[in-house]
């Protein structure tokens, strides 16, 4: 694991389902050590971390060159309630989210159109996590 992943990020990380075959997107995932640390953990699988910011999206990249090299984690710069897979990009087993605010409640609406997006960008049996719980609470990702 990176040694410069705080206790917090570090008991998150260890609270998700991770297993090494697994697509993973990260929404928010500011200077990316959640997903250095979950690329650490990933086989043949891989973590798409994305963030609004393009600051975020820079230090997230210039962090990991090792995971982007071997394929196992890319950066994008979007909003969450703006995501939506690429031409031929596969959908994603597992979403976590720390510190968002689109998704803890603080703004609903927000929140309402981030799981529409991730309705279309997930498997049908998809889980999404985020902070808040102990240490994470799962939410439902409401199917049309």
């Amino acid at each position: 694991m990176p040694a410069s992943v705080s206790p917090r990020i570090r008991t998150l990380v260890d609270a998700l389902p991770l297993r090494p075959h697994l697509r993973v997107l990260e929404i928010g995932c500011g200077p990316g050590a959640a997903a250095r640390t979950v690329a650490a953990r990933l086989g043949t699988g891989h973590i798409l971390a994305i963030d609004r910011s393009a600051a975020a999206v820079a230090q997230a990249v210039a962090g990991a060159p090792e995971a982007i090299a071997a394929g196992r984690l890319s950066v994008r710069r979007v909003a969450a309630e703006d995501f939506a897979l690429e031409p031929g990009e596969q959908p994603f087993d597992l979403v976590f989210a720390i510190r968002v605010g689109g998704l803890d409640g603080r703004h609903p609406e927000t929140g309402r159109r981030i799981l529409q997006r991730l309705a279309a960008a997930t498997t049908p049996d998809a889980r999404l996590f985020i902070d808040g719980g102990d240490p994470l609470r799962e939410l439902p990702i409401p199917r049309p």
